[in-house]
């Protein structure tokens, strides 16, 4: 199977999680604290992965001024990006429990915003095969978990808005298969240009997912965990950290 394909399919993997979020949210009832500890243990993942992945590799690749100024871009685009879907009613479009801004319309800005969250996650793993053609499991594995909770909040805050089956499952399979595609122009793309551009690339690509987790999934996790927040996301931390060494 070429590279550039399989790095679609894991793309598309990494994506799924936001489908079968959405089946759980909308046809079952999972309390609010249990998801938002999957959110806690995710971020965990998240922040180990970046670390001793993306950022790591983005400083072998292009050393310091390429990753240190994709990873403030990253950060800064992610940011204004993210305050603009606020204003369109996506701001609490990780949140586990049902009060979204749906009156305001923020069902098609939640949507955005959860792809607005993957594209970079999906881009890094494309970029991750580059080299061996073999799969970062760690980077996989982390935007699986991250977006099992998004996938399931959402469908749940939709589903309470009066949005049908057909619309809610629609946008989350269009999102899957956009995460696919993104992460198999991340391997295409990139194949054929320097390693600066492949480190500022990764560097962006981190510190949008820092901002993310920031931002939405570890405020969700402490309103709901509390004071077990920190132990989660460390075992969520430690857990990627064995991955990424084995």
């Amino acid at each position: 199977m070429p590279v550039w394909l399989q790095a679609g399919l894991w793309g598309l993997l990494g994506g799924s999680a936001l489908l079968i979020g959405a089946g759980i949210g909308y046809f079952a009832q999972i309390p609010q604290r249990f998801i938002a500890a999957i959110m806690a243990f995710g971020a965990g993942v998240l922040i180990s992965a970046l670390s001793f992945e993306l950022m790591d590799e983005a400083y072998k690749r292009g050393g310091f001024d390429s990753t240190a100024i994709g990873f403030l871009s990253g950060a800064a685009v992610y940011t204004a990006a993210n305050w603009f879907l606020a204003q369109q009613g996506a701001k609490h479009r990780k949140r586990s429990n049902q009060q979204k801004d749906s009156e305001e319309g923020g069902g098609l800005a939640i949507a955005i915003g959860a792809l607005l969250d993957g594209i970079p996650e999906s881009i890094v793993i494309g970029v991750s095969m580059i080299e061996g053609g073999i799969v970062s499991w760690v980077t996989v594995a982390a935007v699986f978990l991250s977006n099992i909770p998004e996938g399931l909040s959402s469908a749940a805050g939709m589903k309470s808005s009066g949005r049908s089956l057909q619309y809610i499952f629609g946008i989350w399979s269009a999102i899957s298969v956009l995460s696919g595609v993104a992460s198999l122009i991340g391997y295409s793309v990139f194949s054929g240009v320097s390693a600066e551009i492949i480190a500022a690339t990764t560097a962006i690509a981190a510190g949008a997912i820092l901002a993310m987790i920031s931002d939405t999934m570890i405020p969700e996790a402490f309103a709901y965990t509390h004071n077990f927040a920190g132990l989660i996301t460390v075992c969520g931390f430690l857990v990627a950290f064995v991955l990424s060494k084995l």
